[in-house]
Parts: C-alpha cells; sequence; structure tokens
C-alpha cells in the first residue's frame, strides 16, 4: 500500500523530478510510473506532444487519453462544474486508482478527449506521479508506456526494452503494485467502462 500523499516530500527525491519538469516544459514525453504500469506522459495543452505521443504508441487520436493530477484543482479547467454530490462521490475515490469519465468543458483540445464530450481523469495515489504533477503544476497525459495492443510496462527496464531512446525521459521507480490498470467510470451512468 502507498503512503499518503501528505508524506510525499519525505520520500521522493528532487532532483530526478526536477529534469523530469525540464522535459516536459520543453514538449518532451516522459515515462513514469504509476498505480500499476508505467505510463507515458507530456504536457496535456502542449499539441505537438501529444501528436508526439499518439504517433509513438500508434494510438489513434479518437480515442482519448488519460490525464493524472496530483489534486482535483489541477484537473477542473478541462472539466464542466461538478454538483457536490458527483464531487463527494470523485473525493471518495481520490486519489486512488479509480479514472472517472467526467463532462469535458467545450474548450478542451479534441487531442485529449478524442471523439468524445467526456475527459479521463484521475487523481493519481502513486506517490512519484503525484509529486510530478505538483512540481509541474498542472496534469499530464498518461497512457500506459507501451505500444498500442503490446502489454505495458511494469519497470523501466521494459520501457527501455519496448520504447527505447523514443522517449526523452524515464523516471525510474516502483509502481503501486496494482495487478492491472485502473478502472474506469462513466460519472454520469456510473458504469464501468474498464474493469
Amino acid at each position: 500500500m502507498l503512503p499518503k500523499p501528505d508524506c510525499a516530500a519525505q520520500l521522493v527525491n528532487p532532483l530526478p523530478i526536477k529534469a523530469a519538469v525540464r522535459v516536459i516544459r520543453a514538449g518532451g514525453l516522459i515515462a513514469c510510473p504509476t498505480e500499476a504500469v508505467y505510463g507515458l506522459g507530456c504536457d496535456p495543452r502542449n499539441e505537438q506532444a501529444v501528436q508526439k505521443l499518439l504517433t509513438l504508441k500508434r494510438r489513434p487520436m479518437h480515442k482519448g487519453l488519460i490525464l493524472i493530477a496530483a489534486d482535483f484543482a489541477q484537473l477542473a479547467p478541462f472539466l464542466q462544474p461538478l454538483s457536490s454530490a458527483d464531487f463527494a462521490q470523485l473525493a471518495a475515490t481520490w486519489p486512488g486508482p479509480h479514472t472517472w469519465l467526467i463532462p469535458a468543458r467545450t474548450d478542451t483540445p479534441r487531442w485529449l478527449r478524442g471523439r468524445h464530450d467526456t475527459l479521463a481523469v484521475r487523481v493519481t495515489a502513486h506517490l512519484l506521479a503525484a509529486a510530478l504533477c505538483r512540481a509541474c503544476g498542472h496534469p499530464l497525459v498518461s497512457t500506459s508506456a507501451n505500444f498500442s495492443r503490446r502489454p505495458p510496462a511494469r519497470t523501466a527496464l521494459a520501457v527501455r526494452r519496448q520504447l527505447g531512446r523514443q522517449i526523452d525521459y524515464l523516471l525510474p521507480g516502483p509502481t503501486g503494485g496494482a495487478a492491472k490498470p485502473t478502472e474506469i467510470r462513466d460519472l454520469r451512468s456510473g458504469q464501468r467502462v474498464r474493469a
């Protein structure tokens, strides 16, 4: 089990995070551990970086992407306002390994939401991923660090073997130990989209 997020400053080495932030701000791609697998990430507001990520993964844009964040405030600019009941439902699962499809603002870029009117988002409980989002000051795109239809990488070595020098920075560390990628639920219907 991961320690509580308020312990993050004591457990996370800031130097590799600073290096990853420099790469992200320069429009680069990084890989870092998340709850179950390594994620491939970039600045969600940088269209060129997102296109580079989609090309590397061989993932069509229409599928949409997941954003991870250190807290809900980082995600709010991309989402429609929530009712107090919806917010309470999210708060009961975050930070944690729960991804939600939430109605996106109309100005949320298509390169993030794909053909959908929702955006997949998560307040991560993974200390390193959360610390990286906090250091960036914004959420990150996070999609499994692998080519489409290939097994997701669970170690830094697996990332190197599969993606090699095609990423700009690898932030090493253990994953959260979850057996499978986070479940995805639709906030409006409550329906589970990915178990």
